[in-house]
């Protein structure tokens, strides 16, 4: 029997889409509902409510039902879609990478107006189009980070590595998309495992002027970001089915704790960036009591933390001092 009333009207449509996600205890039912019906109509919002009583056709709204059971089943919107907007830009998602999250762009603006105040702090007018900036977004998934920074800095030189090569064909196909494929070398890398090898594939290479005595040759960073993985696995049965059972869990799970992949991240980010160089980093709820102390007065100042909307600790930033 079909699931399609005999109302097919936009109106009759977003009203029973809403009804039954709200009664699939759907998070933001309302406006997952609109999402999957401007979805299937290929249409934008205004269209949506311009037109309450545009009849859609059969097959549609067999379409868009069906896709309101998978969502109440626990699929993502954002997987049905297949985009997630970030910044303003529109970004491909698929179950290979984490769906970008609103809080995350928090780090673009804490990144964005560090560098700024380095330049000051330095005695020079900030270069806002990222003149002389070379940095590297660690564990890229989507590639929002990248991209967006690339869009804010066009002088920038920028780098993504992620361990999943899945994820990198879906940020590769992100910047070709947006038109910044030019501008990011994509890596498949374990943290900084890309950048060492780089290093060693070329032994008899002259050390960078600002490369320290003792350190591994190579690239310096003026600017290391990264969301890394940091939900604990002991939380795992708490997420919600929409995470637990549709997320790449190599982006979820930092460790039993969900704050362990800091302790390797923080010490290599040290050795990769250029004296006063930038570390921005993306927290886990109640993990800044553990992640903070990596950040030793030996090797950092300025360290920063930055709340989110909700006055949770969301961004961890700091500066690394000269060697």
């Amino acid at each position: 029997m079909s699931l399609v009333s005999t109302d097919r009207s936009v109106r009759a449509l977003l009203k029973q889409g809403i009804e039954r996600l709200r009664q699939a205890n759907v998070p933001s039912f309302t406006l997952a509902a609109e999402l999957l019906l401007l979805h299937t109509t290929e249409r934008d919002r205004t269209w949506l409510y311009a037109h309450p009583e545009e009849i859609l056709s059969e097959q549609s709204a067999e379409t868009y039902f069906a896709l309101l059971a998978r969502r109440a089943a626990g699929e993502p919107t954002q997987h049905l879609t297949g985009k997630q907007e970030f910044w303003g830009l529109e970004f491909e998602v698929t179950p290979d990478v984490l769906i970008p999250r609103p809080e995350t762009e928090h780090l673009i603006e804490v990144a964005l107006d560090r560098l700024a105040v380095r330049e000051i702090r330095a005695g020079r007018p900030p270069r806002l189009n990222g003149e002389g900036v070379t940095l590297v977004d660690i564990g890229t998934g989507s590639g929002c980070i990248a991209i967006t920074l690339a869009k804010e800095l066009p002088a920038a030189t920028i780098y993504a590595t992620d361990i999943s090569r899945a994820a990198l064909e879906v940020a590769r196909r992100n910047a070709n998309r947006l038109g910044f494929s030019a501008r990011i070398q994509f890596l498949e890398s374990n943290l900084f495992d890309a950048f060492q090898s780089l290093a060693l594939a070329a032994p008899h290479a002259a050390p960078s002027p600002e490369a320290p005595v003792g350190h591994d040759r190579g690239l310096r960073f003026d600017l290391i970001i990264a969301n890394p993985p940091y939900v604990s696995r002991r939380e795992a049965e708490s997420l919600p089915v929409e995470v637990r059972e549709h997320e790449p869990e190599v982006a979820l799970y930092g460790g039993e704790e969900g704050y362990e992949l800091y302790g390797q991240l923080i010490p290599q980010a040290a050795r990769h960036l250029k004296p006063g160089g930038l570390l921005v980093v993306e927290l886990g709820i109640n993990s800044l009591l553990a992640v903070e102390p990596l950040l030793d007065s030996s090797t950092w100042l300025n360290v920063s933390v930055t709340r989110d909307l909700s006055g949770i600790p969301r961004v961890l930033s700091a500066e690394r001092l000269s060697y």
